[in-house]
């Protein structure tokens, strides 16, 4: 659902004092000064995606800043990726001034003081993460910051398109899908930041942890093709499948394996949903890739401990019994659990 914020309404005379309030009502505390002698109308719209808020603004010339009495007041705890799209903007944090241009991005952190001027009409879409969602540390995420990423090429390029796609499909996602791809871009960034510093990721180079990024991006949008195999992945992403094998021994799982346990999570939501009473346990099945009812029942029960119905009668019925809570509280075997905060920055 996306929500969104519209000046049009609202006579020119007060735009500028109903915009600074729907920026920090919206967003985080800034300051927010208008450079229009009357102000035109201005916009953003917004959906939460697991951990990552997206925000598409579009706006004439402005000035925000973030100092210490603001940082003091929230929001310190974030970082924000601006992509831009149309318009140029300048970004100073750090002592570091960076020019941005439609087709470049530059990263902000909110817990430090910073200014970002945009002198003409402009388009950007920003998309804000709490530091903890990314698993790299505090000098890591500071490479990101006070700089200018060109997207003509290399790992920065690949990031704008992933989060390009993202935004595009946001307000049609479904919020559990939603946040595994938002993870997803949170893992791009940190292969990003190990890019940056010079140094490859623990246990993988950044080349095939970003590939294996892509490959879990097509398989969370393609789980109900009941075709969809290590041998067809392997095509579309022109890598062999002995490949495809080895990338997944990053996960400490097989590609068949992470892929049924990607649609049982799934059918494990839905078999709870505002629909499930309506919904046969076959229909939730096939819906999420599996073709066998059957095979199904055993592939949940042998994961969950319970069979489809049982997990459906425990859930509608109150909290489950002990052993089933602790069966369910962490993540499958392979996978990393998903981050639960989010906030919004421009």
């Amino acid at each position: 659902m996306s929500v969104v914020v519209d000046t049009a309404g609202v006579p020119p005379a007060d735009r500028a004092e109903y915009w600074h309030e729907a920026v920090c009502r919206t967003f985080i505390p800034l300051d927010v000064a208008l450079l229009e002698s009357e102000p035109a109308p201005a916009t953003i719209t917004s959906h939460r995606l697991g951990s990552l808020q997206v925000s598409l603004v579009r706006a004439g010339p402005q000035r925000v800043e973030r100092g210490a009495g603001l940082i003091a007041r929230g929001g310190e705890d974030h970082l924000t990726l601006a992509l831009q799209h149309r318009g140029t903007a300048r970004l100073v944090q750090d002592g570091h001034q960076v020019e941005l241009r439609p087709g470049t991005f530059a990263i902000s952190d909110a817990g430090r003081p910073f200014a970002k001027e945009l002198p003409e009409p402009f388009v950007f879409t920003a998309f804000h993460w709490p530091r903890s969602a990314v698993g790299v540390s505090e000098e890591d995420l500071r490479v990101l910051t006070g700089t200018a990423f060109d997207t003509g090429g290399g790992t920065a390029a690949l990031v704008a398109a992933y989060l390009e796609g993202l935004s595009r499909s946001a307000d049609s996602l479904e919020p559990c899908l939603a946040g595994r791809l938002a993870t997803t871009a949170l893992d791009l960034l940190a292969v990003l930041a190990h890019e940056r510093r010079g140094r490859s990721v623990p246990e993988a180079p950044e080349a095939a942890l970003a590939t294996l990024a892509r490959v879990k991006d097509h398989i969370l949008r393609h789980l109900g093709d009941p075709d969809l195999s290590p041998e067809r992945i392997a095509a579309v992403h022109h890598v062999s499948v002995r490949y495809l094998h080895k990338l997944f021994r990053f996960e400490g799982v097989t590609v068949a394996r992470w892929i049924q346990r990607q649609r049982l999570d799934m059918c494990r939501r839905d078999l709870v949903g505002s629909t499930a009473r309506r919904a046969t346990v076959a229909a939730v099945a096939g819906r999420w890739g599996f073709v066998s009812a059957s095979h199904f029942s055993r592939a949940f029960r042998a994961v969950y401990g319970m069979s489809p119905r049982e997990w459906q009668a425990v859930t509608w019925a109150g909290p489950a019994p002990g052993p089933v809570r602790l069966l369910l509280a962490g993540p499958a075997p392979g996978r990393n659990p998903s981050s639960s905060g989010f906030g919004v920055a421009v």
